[in-house]
């Protein structure tokens, strides 16, 4: 991807010599003019690997610059005239004729000679104490020549004393130091103070994000107090924090030289600044520092719906776990980010049925004005039939990379509309809890509709009897993560409903240890314990999870440990893996648990030594230099040896912070009548259910239910194909980020890195009377392409490089348990497919290798347990 950078001459400055009585700053001689070479150059390439994709350009030229007039009563307040001329552009580094798309042109034959005139026609700048205060130029001129004057202005920015000091110049308003000698001074930008006018976004989550560095340093060398040259060279490095090899560099040289000094223009008569600009051009307007946006066109790109032509096959339903999903969507989802309202409803309304789910996809992540009003106006959420893309377009919503508060307004305004699927409405308002958060997070918590929706989830589970619209508004909280949240569900964490209990205390693991305070500690301490009602055993082992990943005290843990051997037979064994889990994975309780074990009641082989089948188990799926990937698998079995609890997570942990992967969780209850057992305590009376609950990227979605009721069991037991019921299915945007870079040239980088997921997790549950054997399982399969790129865009040239990397990936957790004889069997699997792996840049595949498939390792008697499970299938 070859094409222009465009860097501009930068002005020479001389000083004179300073007296005791002279101010500190700067002058110019009047009556000469200072030549100068003036070369600028950039450069953009990959940080490591192949240098094919390389790309840059210089602009070499000379400057004029010269004293026009002087403020009589503040000698340092100088207007100086610049002057560009002899401008040539060449490629950066060696390329041969063929590719070399300089070779053999003008200067005007690439900026044009309208845009050639402009750049050589003369402009001021007020230049005082070293500072330049305004740039005069024509008002008219295209705005990349007066970026590029700006830059060349930005090269007198100087002082002749070190020290600290907040400045504006082409890149933006930043912390500057200075290093001053006799005839030597340093000039460092602090860039990561930079306040520009383009604001851009980013993706919330840092595991996900992208990482920046940059450096900017003028050395400066005087002669006889005049500058004998200037270099500057600014750097930009942009990183994947997923894989920080995916990298790009922007280098961005600036050098000036002296060639000459001549005989000047005589100095300009005139009491004030204005009028002698006037005098010398009417036409000149002080137009800024800092540069400003440029619009560019695109010449023969392609529209919309010519985009949806080439990537729609790659959309169907069969390819979302080839990496040409997601690379598909990621091209979509440009071209949707500049279509209009009108043309994205023409592609909507022409979209065949299949490929549709994954254009609402597309259409809701684009985060566009355009693409929100045309997706609201094609869904029509009164009607039931359009249940699957009223949910993925919510879905969407929910992982949105900078959502707006006109968003979360849209959404409110259906909650309290008409809505012809319940699920819907559940849906709707779980998801407005995550945007709460997500602009939260982004200092937006006070905004007027983020205040009504904070009202109303707050008040919801109080405000209503029905069980179904209490859990859809615990959901609602737990994705919300409000600190005013806490109170509320601690109070629903001792509800005698287990559901309420269960969505509150698990929303309470989501929040931060230090606001889970000594109250809510003493609610969890009442419910494992049973102090004033009986709960079901996994609303207490959720709680004994939250007490031991709350900052416990000594003797919280002392009496979780002493409680083993005095519950149910299947807990006891379930906190005992829990116990053995801590110390094994090194916990942040691990070492309180030590403390307390060496206490002889409370670790004693009779409490130490209780079997079962449920467990707790944590591992490492991956390690890298980048980011650090773990799981841990909780399963808990009713005493007659039915699944109650199944719970997988995986977290991402990098860029110091931690990244809530996925969650799945599939809960059963009310099943021993099929196979004529007894219930637990506090299980007696519980109605038969079946149903699976996903977290997704810290965003909690609607549970999904396999069976409830004896009759609705009944009628599925025998119908019961196996086949996985989808949880979610679709693509999401898991890396957004758009910045623009202004160089002290005058240029602008802009730099947009996407990451795009194509995603399908499903679940279920096998239950076999004849065989008196269940198996439940959790299947994801997925495909990821992260690509970036850095361009720099004029309205004349372009230059641009490509960075990123691809994978496809299949996860299975799968648990059959065999309940003929006691005690059952039961085993757990939780497999990786070889993968691919691909590194990518500029159009090429720089590296494919293959990852090799595994089985992730749990505990010892699990693996015991799977050789006698298959030796008895065999």
């Amino acid at each position: 991807c070859l094409s222009n950078f465009t860097f501009l001459p930068c002005p020479a400055v001389s000083y004179m010599p300073l007296t005791k009585s002279a101010s500190a700053g700067p002058r110019l001689d009047n009556d000469k003019l200072y030549r100068y070479s003036y070369s600028a150059e950039v450069g953009l390439n990959r940080l490591t690997g192949s240098t094919r994709g390389n790309t840059g350009f210089r602009i070499s030229s000379d400057v004029d610059i010269s004293l026009i007039w002087r403020n009589p009563e503040i000698q340092d307040e100088q207007l100086l005239r610049l002057q560009i001329s002899n401008v040539e552009v060449e490629s950066v580094g060696k390329r041969s004729r063929k590719n070399n798309i300089f070779h053999g042109s003008s200067a005007e034959s690439i900026l044009g000679k309208v845009r050639l005139e402009a750049l050589q026609r003369p402009f001021m700048v007020l230049w005082k104490m070293g500072k330049i205060r305004s740039l005069y130029a024509h008002k008219a001129e295209p705005s990349t020549i007066k970026n590029l004057k700006r830059g060349v202005a930005s090269m007198l920015m100087m002082q002749l004393k070190s020290g600290k000091m907040s400045e504006a110049d082409a890149s933006g308003k930043c912390l500057v130091e200075y290093k001053a000698t006799k005839d030597h001074v340093i000039r460092t930008k602090h860039l990561d103070t930079c306040k520009t006018q383009e604001m851009g976004f980013t993706t919330q989550s840092p595991v996900l994000g992208i990482s920046g560095k940059s450096t900017s340093e003028t050395v400066i060398t005087l002669e006889n107090g005049i500058i004998k040259s200037a270099d500057v060279e600014e750097t930009h490095i942009l990183s994947i924090n997923a894989r920080h090899k995916a990298a790009t560099k922007v280098l961005s040289r600036q050098s000036l030289m002296l060639k000459k000094i001549e005989v000047g223009p005589t100095e300009a008569a005139g009491k004030d600044v204005a009028s002698v600009v006037k005098s010398l051009d009417d036409k000149l307007m002080s137009v800024g520092v800092m540069v400003e946006k440029v619009k560019t066109k695109c010449k023969g790109c392609p529209n919309l719906m010519d985009t949806w032509k080439v990537v729609r096959s790659q959309l169907e339903p069969g390819s979302l776990s080839k990496a040409e999903a997601p690379r598909s969507f990621l091209t979509l989802l440009h071209s949707l980010r500049k279509a209009s309202k009108s043309e994205i409803l023409t592609v909507l309304r022409n979209c065949s049925k299949t490929v549709l789910p994954q254009l609402v996809d597309a259409v809701t992540s684009a985060q566009t004005p355009s693409s929100l009003s045309a997706i609201l106006e094609f869904l029509n959420f009164s009607k039931k039939e359009g249940l699957v893309l009223q949910e993925r377009f919510l879905y969407a919503c929910g992982f949105a990379s900078h959502p707006t508060e006109t968003t979360l307004q849209s959404l409110l305004d259906l909650s309290q509309g008409q809505i012809g699927s319940t699920e819907i409405k559940e849906s709707i308002v779980i998801i407005m809890g995550a945007l709460l958060r997500k602009l939260c997070l982004k200092g937006a918590c006070e905004l007027p509709t983020v205040l009504k929706v904070k009202e109303m989830l707050l008040a919801g589970p109080d405000s209503t009897q029905m069980e179904s619209e209490v859990q859809m508004y615990l959901l609602a909280l737990k994705n919300a993560l409000l600190p005013e949240g806490v109170p509320i569900l601690a109070k629903y964490a001792e509800s005698e409903v287990g559901a309420f209990s269960t969505i509150a205390i698990t929303a309470l693991q989501r929040y931060d240890p230090q606001l889970i305070i000594p109250e809510v500690k003493k609610t969890l301490n009442r419910i494992y314990h049973q102090n004033k009602h009986i709960y079901e055993k996994n609303v207490r082992a959720a709680a004994a999870d939250l007490i031991m990943s709350s900052n416990p005290s000594y003797m919280e843990v002392k009496n979780l440990l002493l409680s083993i051997g005095h519950l149910p037979h299947e807990m006891n064994k379930y906190m005992l893996s829990k116990v053995q889990d801590i110390l094994r994975f090194e916990m942040p309780a691990c070492k309180l648990v030590r403390q307390v074990m060496k206490d002889m009641v409370s670790h004693n082989y009779d409490r130490f030594s209780k079997t079962g089948s449920s467990s707790a188990f944590s591992g490492f799926m991956a390690r890298t230099a980048d980011v650090t990937c773990t799981y841990n698998l909780d399963i808990l079995y009713s005493g007659s040896g039915v699944l109650r609890r199944s719970n997988m997570n995986i977290y991402g942990q990098g860029n110091n912070a931690l990244l809530h992967g996925l969650q799945v969780t599939i809960e059963a209850q009310g099943l021993e009548s099929l196979i004529a057992a007894t219930p637990d305590e506090g299980e007696e009376d519980l109605e038969s259910f079946a149903g699976m609950s996903a977290l997704l990227f810290d965003v909690q979605l609607r549970p999904v239910t396999f069976f409830k009721g004896y009759s609705d069991l009944m009628s599925k037991m025998f119908s019961m194909s196996g086949d996985p019921i989808s949880v979610v299915k679709g693509l999401i945007l898991l890396t957004d980020h758009s910045q623009v870079i202004p160089l002290q040239s005058g240029l602008r980088a802009s730099a947009e890195f996407q990451g795009g997921l194509a995603i399908d997790i499903s679940g279920g549950m096998e239950f076999s009377l004849w065989y008196r054997e269940s198996k439940t399982s959790v299947n994801n399969r997925g495909a990821l392409v992260v690509i970036g790129n850095v361009t720099v865009d004029t309205d004349f040239v372009s230059a641009g490089v490509e960075v990123g990397f691809e994978t496809e990936a299949t996860l299975d957790f799968i648990t059959t348990v065999q309940f003929s004889e006691y005690p059952f069997l039961v085993c757990m699997q939780m497999d990786k497919t070889t993968f691919p792996f691909r590194y990518l840049s500029t159009n090429q595949i720089l590296g494919d290798q293959l990852v090799p498939g595994s089985e992730f390792p749990l505990h010892q008697e699990n693996s015991n347990m799977c050789k006698k499970v298959f030796e008895q299938a065999w």
